[in-house]
């Protein structure tokens, strides 16, 4: 059997965080998505161009 680097608390302990904060854990999976894309995917600067333009002008939660 495999043994595993977190504890078992720990893994309870982030799985209630995530059912107590689910709005939060969605961002920061989002968040880590759209730059694992950015680092290792995108091909060239214009797809990165891209989701900035529709950053700019799509994005409801933009704060100047």
């Amino acid at each position: 059997m495999v043994e595993k680097k977190t504890s078992e608390a720990q893994r309870r302990a982030s799985k209630e965080w995530k059912k107590r904060n689910p709005e939060h854990a969605r961002y920061l999976s989002v968040r880590s998505a759209a730059r694992t894309f950015s680092r290792k995917y995108a091909k060239n600067r214009e797809e990165v161009e891209e989701l900035l333009t529709i950053f700019d002008t799509e994005n409801i939660n933009r704060q100047n």
